[in-house]
């Protein structure tokens, strides 16, 4: 029989852990698979790992890890895929946004062969404006900076066989943004349709700041094309430059040369804030190179419930 894992990251969740457990043992007890569920605490202040403990004595197939410190979501993830033992791995929120209705059909495709089956949020009417358009902002941006075309609505809600998993594993990168970094791994994909719930319990994670984060991360990561940019922003300001010659000369030979410290200012700034612009955008990926280099963990894990002897019993 084959084996399952079912990875969810945790960061605050303790109004919704005991519903989701409860929902997904109801979902997954009519499939022909050996399941495991296995929650990674990212440094969560509440109750969450107290309730986490208790789910696992009441029942083996919840394993819990929890991390020495807040790591993100990113890593939490890692973390799963890393100490899985499944022959695919099912990724998924612990706000019970993410339907374990739908795990079934994620297996469905697996069977026929799809090594990744990732799901696409659709938008109704229960999604604020502003959050509809900083979605599609975010989307936007990173399939016009990088060398990705990502589906707008697609989530960390995904299948992924072993063989994207046993890659995860072996990443190296410091930085690791899974929505790109599972599509440019390649293999055969296919996208399915969802319409998200509302929060159970809590509130969102994922500000406009952090998604804002994860953009640069995801364009930074695949894709040069920040500094190509860059490179032509200069040039454009270069040869703008040249046009103003015609004109100095012509001052000077007509003896129209005005002094003044006001347009010299203005031109000055300018052309400094468009410095420090193209230095930032070289900072960024020198930054990456430093954190690279470095090599640090992408998580340390203080208590885990995995141990080889109880999976999947």
């Amino acid at each position: 029989m084959k084996k399952v894992s079912i990875v969810i990251p945790t960061f605050n969740e303790e109004g919704n852990l005991q519903l989701l457990a409860d929902t997904l043992l109801k979902e997954i007890s009519t499939l022909p698979y050996l399941f495991e569920i296995i929650f990674v605490d990212d440094g969560s202040t509440d109750a969450t790992l107290e309730i986490l403990k208790t789910l696992n004595k009441s029942n083996s197939i919840f394993n819990y890890i929890k991390f020495a410190r807040n790591y993100g979501h990113q890593n939490a993830l890692k973390a799963g895929i890393d100490n899985s033992v499944g022959d695919c791995v099912i990724s998924m929120d612990a706000d019970l946004q993410h339907p374990p209705t739908l795990i079934a059909d994620l297996l469905q495709h697996w069977e026929k062969g799809y090594i990744v089956v990732y799901t696409k949020r659709i938008s109704t009417e229960s999604v604020g404006y502003l959050k509809k358009q900083t979605s599609k902002l975010f989307y936007k941006i990173i399939n016009i900076l990088s060398n990705l075309e990502l589906e707008e609505g697609t989530a960390d809600f995904r299948l992924m066989d072993n063989k994207i998993c046993d890659i995860i594993r072996n990443a190296k990168e410091v930085e690791i943004f899974f929505r790109a970094y599972i599509k440019a791994a390649g293999f055969k994909q296919i996208g399915i349709n969802y319409v998200a719930s509302k929060r159970f319990s809590g509130q969102t994670k994922y500000s406009f700041k952090k998604m804002l984060n994860l953009a640069f991360i995801a364009i930074t990561s695949f894709s040069v094309k920040p500094l190509h940019f860059a490179a032509y922003l200069g040039l454009t300001f270069a040869f703008g430059s040249i046009l103003f010659f015609p004109y100095i000369i012509y001052s000077l030979a007509t003896g129209h040369a005005v002094s003044g410290w006001a347009s010299l200012l203005v031109t000055i700034v300018f052309f400094g804030g468009v410095q420090l612009f193209v230095l930032g955008i070289i900072g960024i990926y020198i930054g990456k190179i430093f954190q690279q280099v470095k090599q640090q963990p992408h998580y340390s894990i203080e208590e885990t419930s995995l141990h080889e002897l109880n999976r999947f019993t």
